[in-house]
């Protein structure tokens, strides 16, 4: 009975000697680090490349041709690369161009020349349309 009259008189001395005993378990300088679960693509995204982001988008242009039509055209910084759809949420077709100002072209005969308030769009197949905002 005296040992738990002891700990009720000084319950500032239990406390103490329970800090003691948690201080001891702790006696490494630095954290360990267990990785359970490592990344199997480190290695490869340690010796890949640079990333290039996407360019972010210029303009977002509905435009209208000679012929009454519509086409929809995205513009992006950097003036290499452009999306055109002639339907409104159709199938995008990108086009590139080897640098600034030169003709945006894609595979299968697109070509896009301009800016985006006024350009002219040669479409697979179609003569050249002038088209303007």
């Amino acid at each position: 009975m005296s040992e738990i009259s002891l700990a009720m008189k000084s319950p500032s001395l239990l406390a103490a000697a329970a800090l003691l005993l948690l201080a001891a378990c702790n006696s490494q300088s630095k954290p360990e680090v267990v990785d359970t679960n490592p990344d199997p693509m480190a290695n490869a995204l340690a010796n890949s490349g640079p990333i290039e982001m996407p360019p972010a988008i210029k303009a977002d242009k509905t435009l209208r041709c000679k012929d009454n039509s519509l086409v929809y055209v995205t513009f992006f910084e950097g003036d290499k690369m452009a999306i055109v759809r002639t339907v409104k949420g159709g199938t995008p077709t990108q086009l590139k161009a080897e640098k600034a100002g030169d003709p945006y072209v894609a595979d299968g005969g697109w070509k896009l020349t301009g800016t985006p308030e006024s350009v002219t769009l040669t479409q697979p197949g179609k003569a050249a349309l002038a088209c303007k905002a």
